[in-house]
C-alpha cells in the first residue's frame, strides 16, 4: 500500500496572508487558519472547538495569496496540501517544533458587498494545474 500525506481544510483565516522572499528568491506566504467543530455535550449545552493551523504557500502560489487580491483576514479558505513537521532554534538557543500545512492548492470564498452580482466567482489559485471547478473538490 502506497503512503500518502494529504490535508483539505475549510476554515477561516485568522489575519491576511504575509509574503516575503527567501534568499533564493521563491516567494513564501504565511497565514493561519481557523477550522472550527460545534457539538452539543451530554447536557445538550453548545459546544465548539477551534483548532488553529499554521499554512505556508511556496512560490506563484505564494505570491497569489500574499498579493492584494489574495487571502485576507476571515475569508473563507479552502486549502489542499501536505502536513510537514520541523524545528528551529530560537534566539535563545532553544529547539522549537512546529508543524504546517503546505499549501498545493488555494480557494478563497469571500461574501458578496451589498450590490455585488450574485454570480461574482471567488479567486482560486493552485501549485501546479488550476483546478475545473467544483469537480476536483473532495466533497
Amino acid at each position: 500500500m502506497p503512503n500518502m500525506n494529504k490535508v483539505v481544510l475549510i476554515g477561516h483565516a485568522g489575519k491576511n496572508a504575509e509574503l516575503r522572499y527567501v534568499a533564493s528568491g521563491k516567494g513564501v506566504c504565511n497565514f493561519s487558519l481557523a477550522t472550527s467543530e460545534h457539538w452539543k455535550d451530554a447536557s445538550g449545552a453548545k459546544q465548539e472547538k477551534t483548532v488553529w493551523h499554521n499554512i505556508v504557500a511556496w512560490d506563484k502560489l505564494g505570491e497569489w495569496a500574499g498579493s492584494e487580491t489574495g487571502i485576507k483576514k476571515g475569508d473563507l479558505v479552502i486549502i489542499e496540501g501536505k502536513i510537514d513537521n520541523r524545528s528551529y532554534d530560537d534566539k535563545d538557543g532553544n529547539k522549537r517544533y512546529v508543524s504546517e500545512i503546505i499549501a498545493q492548492s488555494i480557494q478563497v470564498h469571500r461574501a458578496r458587498p451589498l450590490g455585488s452580482p450574485a454570480n461574482s466567482e471567488a479567486p482560486t489559485a493552485s501549485g501546479g494545474n488550476a483546478p475545473n471547478g467544483d469537480n476536483d473538490l473532495p466533497f
